[in-house]
């Protein structure tokens, strides 16, 4: 199922024209938070503005509790592996 929704991705992206291709080009660019919140729409089969409106709201909230995260990990002075995984911690429990 993985290895299947990049294939469809790409297929859509030749038959739908130059601005669809241009997104999905770049979709390997986006953040870790997007495509998370795009795995959890596939698992809930969501489809069209049902899965644009999940989507949009996961990526805020995903945004600002990472950002809330991220704030808290400098007031402990973590960094690497120890910062990446308070962040990670932090962000699931504030889900």
């Amino acid at each position: 199922m993985k290895k299947l929704v990049p294939v469809l991705a790409l297929a859509l992206a030749a038959f739908a024209g130059p601005t669809y291709a241009a997104t999905a080009a770049s979709a390997p660019a986006m953040s870790g938070k997007a495509s998370a919140c795009e795995t959890q729409a596939a698992e809930k089969k969501l489809a069209g503005a049902a899965k644009t409106s999940f989507v949009k709201k996961c990526e805020a909230d995903a945004g600002g509790a990472t950002a809330a995260c991220e704030a808290k990990a400098a007031d402990k002075k973590l960094a690497g592996a120890a910062k990446n995984s308070f962040v990670k911690k932090c962000v699931a429990d504030a889900k």
